[in-house]
């Protein structure tokens, strides 16, 4: 399919860059990936899966650094790698502790850049986006204004930040109640969001095969936060996808169940497109993009927009 993709330039990704992190019990640790060169880079903020860590996605965070952004992925703690034990004190409150974290990253991108050799003074900070996979799809949906309900449904703390411009939520699951299986609903109590006031611009981007033992509904429930929030938002829908979306978490990784290298790179120019177009730096090549796919002979999914 021909999109009209920027020449992809030599990336360099710095790890660990440690943010002093007071009263989350462990620093939060970032990676961070840009372009070798280039000046006024737009910023994406990374939230990954459940038990991922800054070390994942590297299948997204490459193209797109390779591409002209700056990728900035914290490591949360749910992470396999920090191994917190389930009568962990902070374990309920992760899903905060995730939103908090890429909070903390907007608050320290001049450390972030002093701590990265050749990055100073390049960072574009009116042009940020927060993106996420899975769990991660919801801790980025509540900086593009998601909320949680509590026990009474009623919407929880406004976690939005003003500084974010664009979304991409990345198999990102729908409503809680009667949608979730009685083990979700006792375990996961956040799972239960309210996409009403999620009014920044946003890509939904969801498996037709993704069906997850989490929902009594089938792979309709990751379409949630594109048909629930207000306008402004686009919706890809992955034919034959399931959760991994042709393996965005890693190259070659266990946790892939659908591998198709044609379904990740199409993933990786539409979301690139798509940024772009959203923080204002080219106003065709979504269009354009969005035309190919229509146009393909054998296309590997659909986009609607509202």
């Amino acid at each position: 399919m021909d999109m009209n993709i920027s020449t992809p330039t030599p990336v360099v990704s710095v790890k660990p860059v440690v943010l002093p992190a007071p009263g989350r019990g462990e620093d939060l640790q970032v990676r961070v990936s840009a372009p070798a060169t280039g000046r006024d880079l737009p910023i994406i903020v990374f939230s990954h899966g459940f038990g991922w860590s800054l070390d994942g996605y590297a299948p997204l965070a490459d193209f797109w650094a390779a591409h002209g952004f700056a990728v900035i992925q914290p490591t949360h703690l749910d992470s396999r790698t920090l191994n917190l034990p389930p009568d962990d004190p902070r374990t309920p409150l992760i899903w905060r502790f995730r939103v908090e974290d890429m909070k903390r990253i907007l608050d320290q991108l001049d450390l972030i850049e002093a701590s990265v050799p050749g990055l100073g003074g390049r960072l574009d900070r009116s042009r940020i986006a927060a993106a996420g996979h899975s769990w991660g799809g919801q801790t980025a949906s509540m900086l593009l204004g998601a909320r949680v309900l509590d026990a009474h449904g009623e919407p929880g703390e406004d976690m939005s930040d003003s500084r974010i411009k664009a979304g991409v939520l990345l198999a990102t699951t729908g409503l809680g109640g009667a949608d979730l299986t009685p083990f979700a609903a006792e375990h996961f109590p956040f799972m239960n969001p309210s996409f009403s006031d999620m009014n920044t611009p946003t890509l939904v981007v969801a498996g037709d095969h993704d069906q997850s033992l989490l929902s009594t509904r089938g792979p309709d429930w990751f379409t949630d936060p594109y048909f629930l929030s207000p306008g402004g938002k686009s919706l890809l829908t992955l034919f034959g996808a399931e959760h991994s979306l042709g393996g965005i978490p890693g190259y070659e990784v266990k946790e892939t169940t659908d591998e198709n290298p044609e379904r990740v790179a199409l993933l990786q120019r539409l979301t690139w497109s798509y940024l772009r177009d959203a923080l204002g730096l080219d106003n065709s090549g979504w269009r354009a993009a969005r035309t190919a796919l229509e146009e393909s002979a054998n296309p590997l999914g659909r986009i609607e927009s509202k």
